[in-house]
């Protein structure tokens, strides 16, 4: 099973690709952050700067991925298909 279960494509997370280069994932509630962030870099090969997680209610809990400078958020959404 794959820590990470899929990409959130909603308005808020679309600006914050824009100006924080930073994607969001619905993930696994036992995923740690290093988890989170090796699982990402594995199968996206980019190099992420940080994650911080928040436990919701309705989703589940959801990963926001900042990408380290030299790995644009909006080249990695357009490959997941979210733009």
């Amino acid at each position: 099973m794959s820590l990470i279960k899929y990409p959130v494509s909603t308005e808020k997370s679309t600006r914050g690709i824009e100006t924080q280069n930073t994607l969001v994932f619905i993930v696994d509630r036992k995923a740690t952050k290093i988890q989170i962030k090796a699982e990402i870099e594995r199968m996206l090969s980019v190099k992420v700067a940080a994650v911080n997680t928040h436990n919701d209610v309705e989703n589940g809990k959801k990963a926001y991925v900042r990408l380290a400078p030299g790995y644009p958020a909006i080249d990695v959404a357009t490959k997941l298909g979210m733009m």
